[in-house]
């Protein structure tokens, strides 16, 4: 059963979720207009866009009610761009790690490779799949500016907040290539883990959007500093989180199977963690197993175990407690109006204490 939105995502979802879905029944008519083919293009991507938590958006949105901005539907409209954005990241991070599951479904490029096989079309599956899911991300990413620019905010403020709504797509896209090459590298330390975390997921989840709602809001520099204080640790420990639920948590509720990031050999925090805590013959069999798709569910229980035993998790879980005490902190030195204070404190624990 799929966990209650808290307060704080609760205010958004529903109106991010309606304009979400407005923009793209219209973008369906374009679309079907140029041939019936898209279909099942759109019908994967909006299964997929369903399930998401919509953590960005209400980011995105408290930051705007913390800068002072009203409650008024074209920030809605700003903050479900976002939304967009995470579709392309999530198309295309499916297509690099060959991953089977996204949020409880087949991934979409698994989806579209299927279609190709059913309907028995010439060539390979796979790579019609891959390159079909390349293209809707590459779509996504393009429907995320236009639903940005169209808001309905008025051209200063969309203006203003242009800058960190470029830097985080720059980001989410560097980071990315930052993970496929500590993979590559194989790279067993922490601050490089940290690093890829930083950008691929840190900034972009939370202080990029708070950035781009404080923006549009005309915010002053000494909040946009302030946001970035509260922000960058929370981000951290929100992305540590998703790495222990990715390795421990309850395929039901994280719409993966659990062990993925084993058998996609992610060089995560917790994963750096276990290799500098555990003896050397776990070391050696970890990094042997590090990255092998056919891992078994024994095989992925023995991993948790390492992982336990060498005090992995409990260095994991000290640092999302210390990253949310300092992101409180931070807070806590803001004025802001009083319910934009109150959603903020709620996504500390939204963003760091979620369903296993």
């Amino acid at each position: 059963m799929a966990s209650v939105d808290p307060a704080s995502i609760a205010a958004v979802r529903p109106f991010v979720d309606a304009e979400l879905k407005t923009f793209l029944d219209q973008r369906r008519t374009h679309l079907l207009e140029i041939g019936p083919e898209l279909e099942p293009l759109l019908d994967s991507l909006e299964r997929m866009i369903s399930g998401g938590k919509r953590i960005r958006p209400a980011f995105c949105y408290w930051g705007w009610r913390g800068a002072g901005g009203p409650e008024v539907p074209e920030i809605h409209t700003a903050a479900a761009a976002l939304e967009l954005l995470q579709a392309c990241a999530l198309l295309h991070d499916d297509v690099i790690d060959n991953s089977d599951t996204r949020r409880g479904l087949p991934a979409t490029h698994r989806q579209l490779a299927d279609l190709h096989h059913s309907s028995g079309w010439g060539g390979s599956a796979t790579a019609f799949g891959n390159g079909a899911a390349i293209l809707l991300g590459d779509l996504c990413l393009a429907w995320s500016d236009e639903l940005y620019t169209n808001s309905g905010l008025c051209r200063d403020a969309i203006a203003s907040g242009r800058p960190a709504f470029d830097a985080m797509r720059a980001e989410v896209m560097a980071g990315q290539y930052l993970d496929m090459l500590e993979q590559a590298r194989q790279t067993e330390h922490v601050d490089a883990a940290l690093r890829v975390m930083h950008y691929k997921a840190a900034k972009y989840t939370v202080e990029r959007p708070l950035h781009l709602g404080a923006q549009l809001a005309g915010a002053s520099d000494d909040l946009v500093a302030a946001y970035t204080a509260y922000g960058r640790p929370l981000g951290l420990a929100f992305q540590l989180r998703d790495d222990i639920l990715g390795a421990f948590g309850n395929p039901e509720q994280t719409g993966k199977p659990a062990g993925d990031d084993f058998r996609e050999g992610k060089r995560t925090v917790l994963v750096a963690e276990t290799l500098r805590l555990a003896n050397p013959d776990q070391g050696t069999e970890l990094r042997n197993l590090l990255g092998d798709p056919d891992l078994s569910e024994e095989t992925v229980s023995w991993l948790r175990d390492v992982i336990v035993s060498s005090g992995a998790l409990r260095a994991c879980e000290d640092r999302i407690a210390n990253y949310a005490a300092e992101a409180q902190a931070a807070l806590d030195g803001i004025r802001m109006p009083e319910e934009a204070r109150r959603g903020l404190e709620e996504l500390v624990a939204a963003a760091t204490v979620r369903d296993t």
